[in-house]
């Protein structure tokens, strides 16, 4: 079963793009039978294994990730990650579930809207083929030398998602992609390619953390199932990235917001009852 969750968490980060992270939490809880906290962590780690491996593979594309926000992005969302799991930790579970369930909301009508609004950034996924797409044209983000401008008003964006993403990841399990995306199109006229590619990398890292801080504090080790769920999870990125071309579109991301707003109701329902 856990092997199985891992390919669904891992389809559906191939698939989705921003927001598939947040699919594995409810499926731990649901398919598992796990506690929030236990599903939060072991998410953390399997979201981690997953696009580490996506990042890996991106990371031959050097025209598609970008260096210098991301590393900033993961390092702020690292070292903020403990403190969303330590805050985690003090919230009784209920209240923890409620706010689960209005965070899938809120991912979840996003992706709807995206794709009604932009379907064709709903063709752009994680997992997909950047090579052949042409280079953005960066116009003001790039220096006379070619590399990204870091000005005082795009560091201090960095800064804020940073922490923003960090804290949500820790407390939730949810990768972050979800505001990493949009933050970095809001910041500059880059691709959604780049945005997609960098979004990977920042997942991994702050997801990283955000597992090994769970580690630290508490009293499980989830290691024997991380293996099964992760092993699935990187059969499921591979799967989304043979895929991905082929039915990645608008009408897919929005069944997956469907999807998403339906597992989070019968969570909370199934918990509550």
């Amino acid at each position: 079963m856990l092997l199985l969750i891992g390919i669904l968490i891992g389809l559906m980060l191939g698939l989705t793009g921003a927001g598939g992270s947040v699919f594995a939490v409810p499926l731990l809880i649901l398919l598992a039978g796990m506690p929030m906290t236990d599903a939060v962590g072991l998410s953390l780690g399997a979201v981690a294994a997953s696009t580490f491996y996506g990042s890996a593979r991106l990371s031959r594309q050097q025209r598609t990730i970008l260096w210098q926000p991301g590393v900033i992005l993961a390092a702020v969302g690292a070292i903020t990650a403990p403190a969303g799991k330590w805050l985690g930790l003090q919230i009784p579970e209920p209240w923890l579930l409620v706010s689960f369930s209005v965070l899938a909301a809120v991912i979840a009508w996003r992706m709807w809207h995206t794709a009604k609004r932009n379907p064709q950034a709903a063709q752009v996924v994680r997992a997909g083929d950047f090579t052949q797409m042409p280079p953005p044209e960066l116009l003001c983000n790039l220096s006379h030398t070619g590399q990204f401008e870091l000005r005082p008003r795009c560091v201090t964006g960095l800064l804020i998602g940073g922490v923003v993403v960090g804290l949500l990841s820790g407390l939730f399990g949810v990768g972050g992609g979800f505001l990493i995306v949009p933050l970095l199109l809001m910041l500059s006229p880059i691709s959604m390619a780049q945005a997609v590619s960098t979004s990977l990398m920042i997942i991994a890292l702050v997801s990283s953390s955000g597992f090994i801080s769970h580690l630290l504090m508490t009293e499980h080790n989830p290691w024997q199932l991380l293996g099964f769920v992760s092993a699935g999870g990187v059969v499921g990125m591979m799967t989304g990235q043979a895929l991905s071309h082929k039915i990645a579109h608008a009408l897919l991301q929005k069944i997956f917001a469907v999807s998403l707003l339906a597992i989070a109701l019968v969570t909370l329902i199934t918990n509550a009852l």
